[in-house]
């Protein structure tokens, strides 16, 4: 693969974004690709934005994403959807959960949370919808969203011949891998 592939990851602080990058970058890695990932989280703890990009290929050299450039995003978080839809190639993927977490403005009353955010994105664009969380609860653990939403990206890009196992075995504590290889599979199967 010459052609270098460009993944931005966004969400809100505490979704496990970081983790799913690094799971990721692990695995495109092992895999033999040059990858290439930058995360930014400022206000993670306290709810804020944080995304991740994640660039891979024979040869890539720089971390960063540009406008209209990313092959695929993957939302967390469906506001942060519309927030980064700008990088997103004209004819990239985005990958939503069907979650929301409302920011500080919205909780103070200041505003409300946009209704229409999937309908909008739906418009021209190819869109999976994908309901993390309720999956999640079905496999017994919330946390296990960002694992699902890590197996939706990789069905959605065609990335899913990797050993994601051994990935995940790499950078989740042994105790919890088991589910996460469930919620990695649920992921793959909401896609397909």
């Amino acid at each position: 693969m010459s052609e270098v592939k460009n993944i931005l990851l966004v969400g809100v602080g505490g979704q496990g974004i970081i983790l799913a990058s690094k799971i990721l970058a692990t695995g495109l890695i092992d895999a033999g690709y040059d990858v290439k990932m930058s995360e930014v989280h400022g206000m993670a703890q306290r709810g804020g934005s944080v995304t991740t990009q994640v660039r891979y290929g024979e040869k890539v050299h720089s971390p960063i994403i540009g406008k209209g450039q990313a092959d695929i995003i993957v939302a967390f978080e469906k506001m942060e959807a519309m927030r980064w839809i700008d990088y997103l190639k004209p004819n990239g993927i985005v990958v939503i959960n069907n979650y929301e977490i409302p920011s500080v403005p919205i909780l103070t009353g200041e505003c409300s949370y946009p209704q229409e955010i999937i309908k909008e994105l739906q418009t021209g664009l190819k869109t999976k919808v994908i309901d993390a969380a309720a999956n999640a609860l079905e496999l017994g653990n919330i946390r296990t969203q960002n694992i699902i939403m890590l197996g939706s990206l990789v069905k959605a890009i065609g990335i899913d011949n990797i050993d994601w196992d051994k990935a995940m075995s790499q950078n989740i504590k042994e105790r919890f891998v088991e589910i996460n290889k469930l919620a990695f599979k649920k992921g793959i199967e909401l896609v397909s």
